[in-house]
């Protein structure tokens, strides 16, 4: 036996499949979240503003969850310049310097993450990974600091580019952080 369905329902069915029913917040800078603190895998997490939040540790990409909604929600896209952090407000922009090479970019943070292993402390999206170079790794030493990007660069986030190109940072401060980094985070 043959089902035959309307040519509308199949057009309701197939339009719900794409969205799931979802409502995705409009990409902007406002209104800035901080959210209550949270617990995930038994770990407390309280989200605070902390515009001197400069650390060391791993970060790590991530790509599979195209189109599921971020924490803020937001549409996740993996190719957008965006991360995952666990604790800044949502949005925040953050500086990723690659402690391999010194590269850096502005990268915007619209949702939480990692979660695990503590010296992870940022997850990317796949289009930040490779413009830092790190996709390749799947993991790799980072900087990470919070910063106030100009207007045109968080223009340019917010619609899924990548921001001006920033220089490296001089060798000198690189090995000052490789050697910092080896003390703590590489250590554990």
């Amino acid at each position: 036996m043959r089902l035959r369905l309307p040519i509308g329902t199949l057009l309701v069915l197939a339009l719900s499949a794409c969205g799931g029913g979802v409502k995705f917040r409009p990409v902007s800078d406002t209104p800035v979240r901080i959210g209550p603190p949270y617990k995930v895998r038994g770990v407390t997490y309280t989200p605070a503003a902390d515009p001197r939040y400069d650390m060391l540790g791993y970060a790590t990409w991530y790509g599979n969850e195209s189109g599921n909604q971020t924490a803020n929600g937001e549409r996740f896209r993996p190719d957008w310049v965006t991360g995952a952090h666990k604790t800044l407000p949502l949005p925040s922009y953050v500086e990723v310097t690659s402690l391999d090479t010194g590269q850096r970019i502005l990268v915007r943070v619209n949702d939480r993450g990692p979660f695990g292993e503590s010296a992870r402390i940022i997850d990317l999206s796949r289009g930040a990974a490779e413009l830092l170079g790190v996709r390749a790794k799947g993991k790799a030493a980072v900087r990470v600091r919070v910063v106030e990007p100009n207007e045109r660069d968080r223009a340019a986030l917010r619609e899924g580019k990548a921001a001006r190109k920033l220089p490296p940072i001089p060798e000198r401060t690189l090995a000052d952080l490789q050697a910092q980094f080896a003390r703590g985070v590489g250590s554990r």
